[in-house]
């Protein structure tokens, strides 16, 4: 039995569209600005933010790269990298032989901290300056609603 496919309608397109090229143009741009004004791709930005908001700035691989939305593959090499800067460190998982943990280091913190006024600008800029407060609100509610039903979260 052949399953008929449910096409968009012109405003179901337009919607699409639209949310789509705004998503990348948003994501392009504060991509860009975080490469210039502090050496690092957004990705590399997130998983210190992920470190710095966990207790004593440390969480398992796997933790983390849930928590970022990467693969433990993507994750892995991303650390190798801020390893590399000596911005994070890698500990064994004492329960766990075959886990390690990500440690931000002091280094990193402070990167962090040099790093976020600009990015926060540049969120302010790009995203909420153009919305009136109603829009941002629609925005966090659609945004809830979306991430909940792709994550499986339930939190509604």
């Amino acid at each position: 039995m052949a399953v008929m496919t449910r096409w968009l309608d012109p405003d179901e397109q337009r919607t699409w569209r639209a949310f789509l090229t705004a998503s990348r143009a948003l994501m392009d741009s504060l991509d860009r600005e975080l490469q210039r004004d502090a050496g690092m791709p957004h990705a590399y930005y997130e998983i210190l933010v992920r470190l710095s908001e966990a207790p004593d700035r440390r969480l398992r691989m796997s933790e983390l790269a849930d928590a970022t939305g990467s693969s433990r593959s993507r994750l892995s090499h991303a650390v190798s990298r801020l390893e590399a800067a000596g911005w994070i460190r890698r500990e064994e998982c004492p329960t766990d032989r075959r886990g390690q943990i990500a440690v931000l280091t002091d280094t990193g913190f402070a990167t962090l901290a040099a790093a976020a006024p600009g990015h926060v600008e540049g969120v302010r800029r790009h995203l909420f300056d153009a919305l009136s407060p109603a829009q941002v609100d629609q925005l966090r509610r659609i945004s809830e609603t979306l991430a909940d039903h792709l994550t499986g979260s339930g939190r509604n």
